[in-house]
């Protein structure tokens, strides 16, 4: 049965107030502290409407309400109102961000700050490397049957591996090899590169062959390992601060999916950039996390998409403000890794 305007209204105020005061909500309270222009009778009829319908229920007998699931579905695709940040917030975030030395540093930053804004656990994953473009490759010799290779990426993302050579090269060589390379892979994505780093051996020069195999294994190597589906997370103690109805009494399963990695990359599986995705209760696949709530969205360098960031807490959550806090950090952290 679709709600009228007054019953969306009431439930609206349910969910603001019981996110704002951790409290069950009553008639009372509601007419007390929203200009619903109704009787608390009249309300009471709409909550119990509200209550038939799954929206809400009574967690205790003579107790007030508080919302379902199902309730903050509707608050959320409906009913919740656009909570822009303030100029003060949004300088906050710029100057924090902006004092980052590197990609290490932008991770670590961003997460910290989602967790201070938002006051929940906030995950960001790192850039993945298949997703980037490859901007410079460089060779360093260490010596005459050993150099160093470091591939510096479009997301500022650093990948340094040693490359063991079968017998000594000459100086200029490494920097033909060098040339050759950066010829065949700037501005290639990665995951584009498999097949021209091949092609790089078959094309060179019949005395560059062998060093140049070694190169490209390493390349290889690099390439395919999967040491980018990393993730960094913060605010695990926010979880503290929620009352024995927000987890069912136990924060157990939450804290063990909090440590396993690859549990938490499941929640970017589907990041899109300027979307917001948000997952209420049990529509989260991970069984574990299905008293949370997760709000998810994709960043990177302009339209493209190299990682996801969020927040995750319990369904009591001020889903406005942390929808407005994950999309501006994201924001930000695109902005600033296009600059980079």
């Amino acid at each position: 049965m679709p709600l009228d305007e007054r019953k969306l209204e009431v439930l609206r105020a349910i969910v603001e107030d019981y996110v704002a005061t951790q409290e069950p909500v009553g008639s009372k309270a509601l007419v007390e502290r929203h200009n619903l222009q109704v009787s608390p009778a009249t309300v009471r009829n709409d909550m119990a409407v509200l209550e038939d319908e799954g929206y809400i229920r009574q967690p205790h007998t003579s107790a007030g309400r508080v919302p379902t699931d199902r309730g903050y579905r509707l608050f959320v695709d409906k009913l919740s109102r656009i909570k822009a940040l303030s100029p003060a917030e949004r300088r906050a975030i710029e100057r924090f961000l902006l004092g980052a030395v590197d990609l290490d540093d932008v991770v670590h930053r961003a997460v910290r700050l989602l967790a201070q804004l938002t006051r929940q656990v906030a995950v960001v994953q790192y850039p993945k490397l298949s997703r980037s473009s490859v901007r410079h490759l460089e060779l360093v010799p260490i010596s005459d049957t050993r150099l160093l290779m470091v591939m510096i990426v479009d997301t500022g993302r650093v990948e340094q591996r040693l490359v063991e050579l079968s017998e000594p090269i000459d100086p200029e060589d490494v920097l033909e090899l060098r040339r050759l390379a950066n010829e065949q892979l700037a501005g290639r994505r990665l995951a584009e590169t498999p097949p021209l780093v091949q092609a790089l051996i078959e094309e060179a020069a019949s005395g560059l062959r062998k060093p140049m195999a070694a190169l490209a294994t390493v390349l290889l190597e690099t390439l395919t390992e999967r040491r980018e589906e990393r993730v960094a997370f913060a605010g695990t103690a926010n979880l503290a601060r929620g009352t024995m109805l927000d987890f069912q009494d136990s924060l157990r399963p939450i804290l063990e999916a909090l440590e396993e990695e690859v549990i938490l990359l499941k929640l970017f599986t589907e990041v899109e950039p300027s979307t917001t995705r948000v997952l209420i209760g049990d529509e989260n696949e991970i069984q574990d996390l299905r008293t949370t709530s997760v709000v998810t969205t994709g960043y990177g360098p302009g339209s493209t998409v190299i990682g996801g960031m969020g927040v995750l807490g319990p369904t009591r959550m001020d889903y406005p403000g942390a929808i407005a806090s994950v999309r501006a950090v994201a924001r930000y952290v695109g902005d600033l890794l296009a600059q980079s």
